[in-house]
Order: C-alpha cells, then structure tokens, then sequence
C-alpha cells in the first residue's frame, strides 16, 4: 500500500482534473462538453504510442532497482525521455491537419469548430506530457510514488484554478471558453515536466542513479525500450484507435447523445483513472519482486490489487444503478435545468452500461499492469488488437439494423469484457512468472 496509494491518488487527482475540466464546459457550454471529448481521445490517439514507450521505463527502473544496478536506472529514464523529445516535432506537424481530420468524421457543425480549436491547443503540450512520463518512471518505478503524487496533485490543482480562470474570464483574462481548458492543460503538462525536472537533479539522485552521467545516447538500451516498450505504445495505440473509432460514431447521433457520452464517461473517469495508478504500482511490485525471485510476493500483490481494484469500482458501479443523480449533481448545478433535463434520461441509461463494464475494466488494468510488470507486453498488444478488431467488426456490421447510441455502448460493453478475461486468462497461464526485460549476460550481447 506504501506505493500503491500515492499512484492511486496521483491517478486519482487526474480523474478529478478531467471531470472538473469536463464540468466547467458544460456549465460554459454543452457543444463545448460535447466536442471535448472526441477531439480528446483524437489527442491521446495520436500521443500514446510515444506515450506507451516513455511509460515502460516505469518497468525497466522496477527490474533495476530489483536488481541493484543503480547506475542503469538513469540512463533508461533519459532514453525514455528522449522518445518523447524526438517526438514532439511530429506532434506539432498535426496542427494543420486538424481541420481535415474532424471534418472526415462527419460531425455537426456546432461541434466541428471547437474540436479542431481543442485539438490543435493541446497538441503544444503533448511532448511535455511524454517526457514527464519517462521522468515519474523514474520515481515510480523505485517505490519513490509520493514524488508522483505531489507533482501530479500539483499539477492538477494548477490545471484547475486556470480552467477556472480561462474557461469564464475572471480577474479581467479574456473569457475563452474550451479554447482556455486546453491552454490550462497545456499549461500543467509543461509544469508537470518541469517540477520533474527539478526534483529529479536535486544532488543525492545525482550522485546514486547516473544522472548526468546517463544523458548519453545509448543505442543498445535505447534499442531495448524499443523492443519491450514498443508494444506497449502500440497497445495504447490499438486501445485509443478503437475507443476513438467508437467515440466519433457516437458523436454523428447527434450533439444531446454526444453530450451525454460524455457526461457518463466523465463520471466513470472517477472510478476508472485511479485504478490505472493501482495498476502502474502492481507493475512496479512484481517487476522488483521478480528480479529479486519472489515470484510468489508479485503474484500475491497482484491478487490484492484486483481485490482493491474490484471492490473500489463495485461501489461506483452501484452508485450509478442506485444514484445515479447523486453523482452527476455537479455537471447538473451549473447549466438550465430544463437543458440538463434533456440529457438525464439518457445519461442515465448510458451509467447502467458504465455499471456493467466497470469491474471488468478494473480487472483488466490490474492484469495488464501485472503482466506487463513482468514484460510480457507483445501478448497485451496482440489481445488488445484482436479485441479490438473483434469488438470494431461485430458493431459495424450490426450496425445496419441497430445504429444507435444503445448499440455502441454495447460494443464498449462487450470489449472491456473480453479484455477483462484474456488478460485474466494470460496471467493464471504463468508465463509471466519466467520473464525480464533486463540485460542478463547472454541477453545483453543480443542487442548490441
């Protein structure tokens, strides 16, 4: 729990931020609310595989730290780094191409223009997003989770005071509606990586963990997260393509179903986003505990997180059946009543698909961070994908005769189902229980 907790609530802080974030558009517009979120998850499609790769370090640390090689875990985290420093160029090039890619997507108007606007603001933050996380794989990685949790609560409270300012114009700044919740994420991405930064040079890490030393370019452990931290990247990357896929055809039933799409998923975020820091801290247990051969203390930490993990999204899962209101009287305070009467009803049904989905994808993300721990990341790339392709297939092709909102839930349903059980079936299959992504004598010279 000393290192599952601060990730739980680091993850957590970010949940909040989301909805927080999520709130204020509705309370300053619901087509703003509405086109967040498509143009969000069009964001993290096109930052996660990066992002997937510079989070790997995360593993390589654990191994080392497991492992005693003091000396290694610098130079991995500013490999790591570097992925996200050679990719913001690239990240910057889809600035033009916004327009494009929002209008082949073929929503309404209303919502187009500010799509494009969110889309192209956060894109300005989106290599200070992948190298921090290279950066809190370092901290994470060797238990250090209270670094994590005070940066990412600090940066969450520095995103939210700007959304507030930014978003509704107070203190005489210009009122800029969701133009100014993407500048304040922005904002707390390159405050995040920067708080980093600083902390991570401070002269005992210096002197223990290489860190000047490990500026170096390395091509052989460069090479190294590529191979083990490349699915994972990828593995986002399938994961991001198809919940987008799946969002943006949601978004063509119209503006009210799209606002409450996201209204239901932002409340979710609250159960969902802090399971994923569980799950960051279960990859760092068993990545220690296997380089140290405990197998058995990695298999028992992953038990106790799924039991966590469970047991923490049941309880949400019967607030959304039970009371559903109760939870949704925040995004409810701030808009006309008879606006928000329109999109009840059907946010309410939308929460009983969240209710049903909900443990499984708590069970997955505990699993995926188990077996990933252990860099079994090439199986949690190729399920993902034949979920994914699986989960794609069955919606377009039903889609003639049931293409409704109901009908894409659905879809979202039966996908995190099937994640659910395959990564529960990849992990009781134990072969994780035999893998490293570390350098062993003969392992080493392969890559070289």
């Amino acid at each position: 729990m000393n290192i599952a907790l601060p990730l739980v609530i680091s993850t957590g802080s970010l949940s909040l931020m989301l909805f927080v974030d999520r709130m204020l558009l509705l309370w300053h517009s619901s087509a703003e609310m509405a086109a967040a979120m498509p143009a969000g998850m069009t964001y993290w499609t096109m930052t996660c595989f990066p992002l997937g790769v510079a989070s790997f370090v995360n593993t390589f640390v654990a191994q080392y730290d497991g492992s005693q090689q003091p000396q290694r875990i610098g130079l991995v985290t500013w490999q790591g780094f570097r992925v996200g420093l050679y990719s913001t160029p690239l990240f910057l090039c889809a600035i033009p191409l916004a327009p494009g890619i929002f209008q082949f997507a073929g929503h309404p108007a209303s919502l187009h223009v500010y799509e494009v606007l969110y889309f192209q603001i956060l894109t300005v933050g989106s290599g200070a997003a992948v190298m921090s996380e290279a950066l809190a794989g370092f901290f994470s990685g060797r238990g250090s989770t209270r670094i994590v949790m005070y940066v990412n609560v600090a940066a969450t409270l520095v995103n939210i005071v700007l959304d507030y300012l930014l978003i509704f114009g107070k203190f005489g700044l210009p009122e800029l509606g969701i133009e100014g919740a993407a500048w304040a994420t922005v904002a707390a991405n390159w405050f995040k990586l920067l708080v980093y930064w600083w902390v991570i040079h401070s002269p005992s890490l210096v002197a223990t963990y290489g860190i000047r030393s490990g500026r170096r370019w390395d091509p052989s452990l460069f090479r190294r997260l590529l191979v083990f931290g490349g699915p994972n990247g990828l593995q986002y990357l399938v994961e991001c393509t198809a919940f987008t896929l799946i969002t943006l055809k949601m978004a063509q039933f119209g503006e009210s179903e799209m606002v409450a799409t996201s209204l239901a998923f932002n409340v979710n975020s609250v159960a969902f986003v802090p399971i994923i820091g569980l799950g960051i801290a279960i990859s760092t247990l068993v990545g220690q505990n296997l380089t140290r051969g405990h197998v058995g203390l990695a298999a028992r930490a992953t038990w106790t997180g799924v039991t966590l993990a469970i047991a923490y999204n049941a309880a949400f899962a019967s607030l959304y059946l039970l009371a559903p209101d109760w939870i949704m009287w925040g995004h409810a305070a701030g808009i006309r009543g008879e606006r928000f009467a329109e999109i009840r009803e059907l946010t309410i049904i939308l929460l009983r698909f969240a209710a049903a989905f909900c443990l499984f994808d708590a069970m997955q993300v505990v699993f995926v961070g188990a077996i990933r721990g252990a860099g079994d990341t090439w199986f949690v790339l190729l399920n993902t994908l034949a979920c994914s392709c699986l989960a794609l297939t069955v919606g377009y092709l039903g889609a003639p005769w049931f293409d409704d909102i109901f009908w894409w839930w659905s879809i979202t349903t039966g996908w995190v189902f099937l994640l659910g059980v395959t990564n529960l079936a990849r992990f009781l299959q134990g072969r994780w229980r035999k893998m490293r992504v570390i350098e062993t004598p003969t392992s080493d010279l392969a890559f070289k």
